[in-house]
């Protein structure tokens, strides 16, 4: 194999202008299988399930807007998107990162069981629902701008982190937070009303942990989307843990 050959195995771009997601997909898989390890996907508009299943240490970076399901059932890469995204973001990852340079949809990280989503803006509804650890892996979503309602609906475990970089301590838009919540951690920076708290959730105090946790995650933030996240003021957070592992049980 030549010097070049070589060179197009490690990094590949691939034009998905009017392909159908089911095609692009089988070209990012096949590229995989090569063992092509960095691809640039450029003009994506809305085609679902990229990075499905991937189960190799490998960089997609997007161009553009993928649609849902992106990057579910994933075990390792790192998938980048520069532009929003739209629903399901993570679904049910077990490994790897997702970067997003802008918004994205509902149910981002559900049933995520490991791994790592930063979210840059905003998010929608129900995102973090069904989160879950196990055993050494803590799945963690970080948010820098603001979710909607239930967010951490059903979380069983992880980390969930809103940093509203937008507002000072303003009353946040979402009701029914941590509804359900049997496990995990919740760090919401700004104002809550006891009213928009799920009925399974309790704010208690900082412990020194939580700030180590909320400063590396504030870090990997602000390397990614280059925010000046210094004059986040720790002491603004609320965190919020599960009163019960069995919320229903009664029921």
């Amino acid at each position: 194999m030549s010097k070049a050959q070589g060179a197009i195995k490690e990094k590949v771009e691939i034009d998905a202008k009017g392909l159908h997601h089911k095609t692009l997909n089988e070209i990012i898989k096949k590229r995989v299988r090569e063992g092509v390890k960095h691809i640039v996907l450029r003009n994506v508009n809305g085609q679902r399930y990229i990075a499905t299943g991937i189960s190799k240490p490998v960089t997609i970076e997007i161009f553009g807007t993928p649609g849902s399901d992106l990057a579910a059932f994933t075990s390792g890469p790192q998938v980048i998107v520069y532009g929003n995204a739209q629903d399901a973001v993570g679904n049910t990852m077990n490994e790897g990162k997702i970067i997003v340079h802008g918004s994205a949809g509902d149910v981002v990280g559900y049933a995520m069981r490991g791994g790592k989503i930063f979210i840059q803006g905003n998010v929608g509804y129900r995102v973090g629902i069904h989160m879950k650890s196990y055993k050494n892996k803590i799945p963690t979503i970080v948010i820098g701008g603001i979710a909607q309602d239930f967010l951490g609906e059903y979380m069983a475990g992880g980390i969930l982190i809103m940093l509203d970089l937008k507002s000072v301590c303003k009353n946040l838009p979402a009701h029914y937070i941590g509804t359900g919540m049997h496990g995990g951690i919740m760090y919401l920076r700004g104002c809550i009303d006891p009213h928009q708290l799920g009925k399974e959730v309790a704010q208690v105090p900082l412990e020194d942990k939580d700030y180590q946790i909320l400063q590396e995650n504030l870090k990997e933030f602000a390397e990614y989307f280059e925010e000046n996240v210094e004059k986040v003021a720790l002491e603004n957070f609320i965190k919020l843990i599960p009163v019960s592992k069995r919320p229903y049980g009664r029921l």
